[in-house]
């Protein structure tokens, strides 16, 4: 095993019942790189993402996430989610300061009692997305882009080598979208290895160093500008995946 390897993923297949999910799934990650997953719905996007968390059993293949296996990369608070807005109830009474603590409570200990490195974790993660001056205030009420900062906090303050992000450019504004893409090149900068759906193909280039195109496999892993080929979309995409490609700068 190489010690490199932030995510292995080797011949992962998932299934729901009858339905495929994923098939023979393999690809690997270095630390300190942001590669972009993209994909069509239902091509399994999010069923990775649970794979690597480790909240699906697969019917073959694993998951390792810096030499260790999925459940124990959770336990350990090496691998951090950022998930879509729909999966989040937003008007759950917490501000954003306990959103962001949520990501300390693998290190609280029995007590669940925050302790001062904690809180100055959780300070430092909030001022690291520019939302310190909102930190009491409820996370509902904060704009989409300021909510997905809030999560990339949470990794934060946990301290999370492996980042998943679940399209956290949808829905946001330009302002919103050029931050987050921006720290995340940061993040990988410090050596957190990040891995990011997205159906936003124009950001590709500029946050992504490489990109996975999935349709329930791995058909290509390679830099952006290949993979936006429009010959490599129509494979994931079909006559879609050419349109779209047409349009990009």
């Amino acid at each position: 095993m190489n010690d490199t390897w932030a995510l292995e993923v080797t011949d992962l297949s998932v299934r729901y019942g009858d339905v495929r999910a994923l098939q023979d799934v393999g690809f690997r990650l270095r630390t300190g790189r942001v590669t972009g997953l993209v994909g069509m719905n239902g091509s399994g996007k999010s069923t990775l993402f649970r794979s690597v968390m480790g909240l699906v059993r697969p019917v073959s293949g694993q998951v390792r996430i810096l030499g260790t296996g999925p459940g124990h990369a959770r336990r350990a608070g090496l691998v951090g989610y950022v998930p879509q807005e729909e999966d989040v109830d937003w008007t759950f009474p917490v501000s954003v300061r306990d959103v962001v603590m949520m990501g300390r409570y693998g290190r609280l200990g029995p007590t669940r009692r925050p302790r001062r490195a904690d809180r100055e974790a959780v300070t430092a993660a909030l001022e690291r997305v520019g939302l310190a001056d909102l930190a009491g205030r409820r996370i509902g009420a904060l704009s989409g882009g300021q909510r997905k900062r809030a999560f990339v906090a949470r990794c934060l303050a946990q301290d999370a080598r492996l980042m998943l992000l679940d399209e956290p450019l949808a829905g946001v504004d330009t302002t919103s979208a050029t931050t987050i893409t921006g720290l995340l090149r940061e993040l990988a900068a410090d050596g957190r290895t990040v891995l990011v759906s997205t159906h936003d193909l124009r950001s590709l280039p500029a946050m992504c160093d490489d990109a996975l195109l999935l349709q329930r496999r791995v058909l290509l892993h390679a830099a952006p500008e290949e993979v936006l080929e429009p010959h490599n979309l129509a494979r994931a995409f079909g006559a879609d995946g050419r349109a779209a490609a047409e349009v990009l700068p």
